[in-house]
């Protein structure tokens, strides 16, 4: 298969939505990407809507019940902190970078989730963070990805971050990305860029700050574009710009592990930790799965059952829809849950068990606890205006406008352009995005 690109920069704008159009057409950079380019008005998101299952379905083109990542974080209940799917083990089945690395190109990843210990990514600086006490932030990096690569990285640009927060940890992946295409010019680089998605969940969708940091990326992508000109790659080069999900404003959280606790189908000791469960909801933020322990528990089903029917019949519930597992399954989600809840908007899960099973949440309490937020996502992708975005120029590009895509069918037409195949998967080559 013929190759459309030598060198492929897919860069992930976490929480990038359609309704972002109006402000990045008017902004330099990204106009240079759309003179020049293609663009997708709406990309179609996946069930659950989060990060890593996203991710995953970029590089692979399936849905999360194929691929297998079908949460951000695991099923680990009572655990405050659960451990999140970092690593590449965690995806069925073959990548782009893997597909890539076949075909002897270079590969580079920079905090692309679900990257922990590949073995295709030549230089991988993985998105994992230390979540235990014991933990050090650099040695979890270090020892997931490329640790001679990383210690550079650090030793140049360690100056810049402040921990994990933003804008300081997307400035540090901008000069490390920069600084990689400089002197590793790989084909394949993937980099993950998280400012806006949290300065959204933790002021608002259309406050100033995300506005500000949707500025950022801007002048970020400028600094990307100049090292492809200065490293002499701009003429055989192809700059992806995406969006994983969008987001929604919400400021009720709803609580359903309360109920399930009132009920013994949660069972806490005197000093309320969790010592069993029979049912547990797990949080996809704007959706939540509910797990059965025992799936042959048949008593324990039904109570869980008649009450997620009855919250459904309840408008104040803040629940709109139900599914089954095997409806999950049919939508891309997993299929293995007894149940998956759809918020309203407005509503998001959280996975407490003590407390109320809906509380109000303010500014004051974001800025109190990081679990709280005031806008987020996993909702359906058939909610109303929830649409991401794509943006493409450069090698093997043809600069048209298409009304729609579907997130599943990026990693297929990015492999055509690497001149490689994902295979057999659940999205196809867009066509109309490439020169013929």
């Amino acid at each position: 298969m013929k190759r459309l690109t030598d060198h492929l920069i897919i860069i992930s704008f976490d929480c990038l939505s359609a309704l972002d159009f109006p402000i990045l057409k008017d902004l330099p950079h990204f106009q240079t990407l759309l003179k020049k380019g293609a663009y997708v008005e709406n990309v179609e998101t996946i069930y659950p809507s989060v990060t890593y299952p996203c991710h995953a379905t970029i590089v692979t083109g399936n849905y999360p019940n194929r691929h297998g990542v079908i949460n951000n974080t695991l099923l680990q209940p009572g655990r405050l902190s659960p451990d999140w799917n970092w690593y590449r083990a965690c995806i069925h089945g073959t990548t782009l970078y893997d597909e890539a690395k076949k075909s002897n190109l270079t590969t580079a990843a920079l905090l692309w989730p679900v990257t922990a210990k590949a073995k295709n990514i030549d230089y991988n600086m993985p998105e994992i963070f230390a979540n235990r006490p014991w933990q050090n932030q650099i040695l979890v990096s270090l020892m997931n990805g490329t640790p001679g690569y990383q210690l550079e990285l650090n030793n140049r640009y360690g100056h810049i971050r402040n921990g994990l927060n933003q804008p300081e940890l997307d400035d540090f992946v901008l000069a490390s990305t920069v600084h990689t295409i400089k002197t590793k010019k790989p084909n394949l680089l993937l980099a993950h860029f998280t400012d806006l998605d949290t300065q959204r969940h933790y002021h608002g969708f259309s406050t100033e700050e995300a506005i500000t940091a949707i500025h950022r990326h801007n002048e970020r992508l400028g600094k990307i574009m100049e090292a492809l000109k200065d490293s002499g790659l701009e003429e055989n080069s192809t700059v992806v710009v995406l969006g994983d999900h969008s987001a929604l404003d919400e400021n009720k959280a709803i609580n359903l592990n309360v109920l399930l606790h009132k009920q013994e189908l949660i069972i806490t000791n005197t000093n309320s930790k969790l010592i069993n469960w029979k049912a547990y909801c797990k949080s996809c933020d704007g959706s939540a799965y509910i797990y059965m322990k025992d799936k042959r528990d048949i008593a324990a089903f039904n109570e869980v059952k008649l009450l997620v029917d009855s919250l459904l019949q309840d408008p104040d519930s803040g629940i709109e829809k139900v599914l089954t597992g095997a409806q999950a399954a049919e939508k891309g989600a997993d299929g293995t849950c007894a149940f998956m809840l759809e918020a309203r908007k407005g509503y998001y899960f959280l996975e407490d068990f003590e407390g109320e099973y809906l509380k109000t949440i303010s500014q004051e309490d974001v800025t109190a606890d990081k679990k709280y937020t005031l806008a987020c996502h996993g909702y359906s992708p058939e909610k109303e205006n929830y649409g991401t975005i794509l943006m493409a120029a450069g090698c093997g590009i043809n600069p048209i406008t298409l009304p729609s895509i579907r997130l599943i069918d990026e990693g297929p037409t990015f492999a055509r352009l690497l001149g490689v195949s994902l295979g057999n998967t659940d999205g196809c080559v867009i066509e109309e995005l490439l020169k013929k």
